[in-house]
């Protein structure tokens, strides 16, 4: 099957205006997780799909690919169904601007997986909460998962709740630190990589919004809502997205500390 990537790139984010153009160790943001996309063994093209001449200009300044794609999308996801509409890919991944350490592999496995199980329409990857402060933000997405690794559930609240009776409170700080090491192994991070069989995401966009999509604002419990599968793959693998100025912020200061995570590896 034949795989498309498009890293959808809106100039003026709500939470961090010109987001794929702030600076990240002399170089955009959208030029990292476009270098890292490119190495993707099962991706035969990517592309970024951008509403701003300036990030189009950019994007081809370091040489690669970008679109013109309509004002008028509400949502990352109708920007790369533009694109994707418009060309001969079986499968189209969707990397969102704000990860800058998406793993190339992890994209191939996410592109296998549609090959190798057809009752799949759409996939996602997830990593374990490394936080637990976290819970509480609304700007991390959380996800729960059934047995069979498919999707039960997205939310910016903290789910799957901790209903504990006994848990410590007030207890000596080593036991404190113990039950927080035990709780976090419950809750996943969702990360902002989708991937679709072509037919499937031109048929979700074509769908209104959905109650919870539009309560949460979360585009992928349109699919949810629907009752389609999104299978998710966990990861190990640290990830980080860059979606709110305080985000930038300690990223660049992780950088600065660590640069090599920028490394291709």
């Amino acid at each position: 099957m034949s795989a498309l990537a498009v890293i959808p790139a809106r100039y003026d984010s709500s939470r961090l205006p010109g987001k794929p153009l702030v600076d990240i160790r002399g170089r955009p943001l959208v030029y990292h997780v476009y270098r890292r996309v490119k190495q993707a063994r099962l991706v035969e093209r990517v592309l970024v799909a951008t509403d701003d001449g300036r990030v189009k200009e950019v994007v081809e300044s370091f040489g690669g690919t970008a679109v013109l794609t309509s004002r008028e999308h509400q949502t990352g996801t109708e920007r790369v169904a533009e694109i994707a509409g418009l060309m001969p890919y079986d499968v189209v991944v969707n990397v969102q601007v704000d990860e800058p350490m998406v793993r190339p592999e992890l994209l191939d496995n996410l592109v296998a997986l549609m090959t190798s199980d057809d009752g799949v329409g759409m996939a996602t990857l997830a990593t374990p909460l490394q936080d637990l402060d976290e819970l509480d933000d609304p700007n991390v997405v959380k996800v729960v998962t059934a047995v069979s690794g498919e999707a039960l559930y997205f939310s910016r609240s903290a789910i799957p709740y901790p209903f504990l009776e006994d848990h410590p409170h007030g207890g000596h700080p080593k036991e404190v630190v113990s039950y927080r090491n035990d709780l976090i192994r419950h809750f996943l991070k969702h990360i902002g990589v989708y991937v679709y069989r072509k037919d499937f995401l031109l048929q979700l966009v074509s769908r209104d919004p959905t109650p919870l999509e539009k309560l949460e604002n979360l585009e992928q419990l349109r699919a949810l809502e629907h009752g389609a599968r999104i299978h998710v793959l966990v990861t190990l693998h640290s990830h980080y997205n860059i979606d709110t100025p305080e985000d930038l912020d300690r990223f660049r200061r992780l950088v600065e500390r660590q640069p090599e995570i920028l490394a291709l590896s």
